[in-house]
């Protein structure tokens, strides 16, 4: 199954750490988050990656293009056309990562639009944003979404009340969607998506469709929406504390998301 990851918007500069880069490839330890979103696809068996691309693309091409030697040991002759000689290995050789242009400046809905061709004939996928780390069990996510059907599984968490807030009733089902209320009391979209095929009847081909706006509440609308309960940790990075936050974790090893 494929992980579509939405890589590609200008998103909140985070001040003295992303100002010339893309948010997915702000750091966390060594290796940009996008690195750790994936690397906890990879360990739950899902290595076939879709990076929606747009702002500083070429960063994020040049940093899988010269994954080898930003990975591994090497030795390399000057003046000679020959490859490295490669002494390290690393886990990731099982990865398969398709980078799609999916433009400057459209919106999350548009660039899932955009990728539709790279999904083929699979009937579900996976989808999640590129600055937001969780410990979430995607095999019971999976499982979940299998069982009940529907076209959209969105993952609710209970952080701040500053995202899109889920309702929903007492079978998972999402009755109400609100985008970035002041005040909730219920759970919001944490990403980690699962996706019929079925998804794309629900995005036309505006580059300001916003994913998260009017194709989530159609979908909320023709009952086609259904919410995951995730109680454990969900972090995303859009301020200079939480990045502090994500490092700080990480360096101390009480990182929830590594599992590898």
């Amino acid at each position: 199954m494929k992980v579509v990851i939405l890589c590609g918007g200008y998103g909140t500069r985070i001040r003295d750490v992303a100002d010339n880069i893309p948010k997915p490839m702000i750091p966390v330890g060594r290796y940009p988050i996008l690195w750790h979103i994936m690397k906890y696809y990879a360990q739950g068996g899902y290595m076939d990656f879709v990076l929606c691309l747009g702002y500083k693309s070429d960063l994020i091409k040049d940093f899988f293009l010269n994954y080898e030697a930003l990975t591994r040991d090497f030795t390399i002759s000057l003046g000679n056309a020959k490859t490295p000689e490669f002494h390290t290995r690393h886990d990731e050789s099982d990865w398969r990562v398709t980078l799609a242009e999916t433009g400057l400046s459209a919106m999350t809905g548009a660039r899932v639009r955009k990728i539709r061709t790279y999904i083929g004939d699979d009937e579900d996928f996976m989808l999640t944003y590129g600055d937001g780390l969780g410990d979430v069990d995607l095999d019971r996510l999976l499982k979940f979404h299998k069982s009940h059907g529907k076209i959209l599984t969105v993952t609710g968490v209970r952080p701040p009340g500053r995202f899109g807030e889920l309702m929903a009733n007492g079978l998972g089902l999402v009755t109400e969607f609100n985008e970035k209320p002041q005040a909730t009391g219920g759970r919001i979209s944490g990403g980690f998506f699962v996706c019929r095929r079925e998804l794309f009847d629900y995005l036309d081909d505006r580059e300001d469709l916003v994913f998260e706006q009017e194709p989530m509440r159609r979908l909320v609308d023709t009952g086609q929406m259904m919410v995951f309960e995730h109680d454990g940790f969900w972090q995303p990075m859009d301020t200079n504390r939480e990045y502090q936050l994500l490092n700080s974790l990480y360096s101390k090893g009480n990182a929830p998301w590594v599992c590898w």
